[in-house]
């Protein structure tokens, strides 16, 4: 037997104009929110657009297509996805979910701190390294991780 809902018949049965929130199985799907499947999702994607962009320059201030700094980066490899990223490391960090190093996936994103200051981001690649844009005179490149002074933010 299928467990599929057919939504015009649920709308009439329960004689709402709209539902907010609606259980499938043991699934709540709420307009608006991203499943953890679905934030993986996009973070792989884009995780996979970084990559692409391996040998790109860095200019300070790009976006891409061509050149990028290191906000700029995440910012293009996420928006190339679908989602949307303000322009800063510090405001990246500000709007993701902020997550530990045990729990931190591919596609996450990799702040390099200093006190409370951020001042670079990268895309957690998986085994302790991370792509990014690093500094002038270099390119978009996969690159060990060399400090503990990070935090992890996943974008939803």
């Amino acid at each position: 037997m299928s467990a599929q809902v057919h939504v015009p018949s649920l709308l009439a049965r329960t004689g709402t104009a709209s539902v907010l929130t609606l259980a499938v199985g043991t699934t709540m799907l709420t307009p608006g929110l991203v499943t953890e499947a679905e934030a993986a999702s996009h973070s792989a994607r884009a995780l996979h657009v970084a990559a692409s962009k391996k040998g790109a320059p860095y200019q300070y201030g790009a976006t891409g297509p061509r050149r990028f700094d290191c906000s700029g980066l995440t910012l293009y490899s996420f928006k190339r996805v679908g989602k949307k990223l303000p322009r800063t490391a510090a405001q990246q960090y500000n709007k993701t979910r902020h997550i530990s190093s045990a729990h931190r996936r591919k596609g996450d994103l990799v702040f390099f701190h200093q006190g409370s200051y951020v001042y670079h981001v990268g895309i957690y690649a998986g085994k302790g390294k991370m792509w990014h844009s690093p500094k002038t005179g270099a390119v978009v490149r996969l690159e060990k991780i060399w400090t503990k002074k990070v935090w992890y933010g996943r974008v939803r």
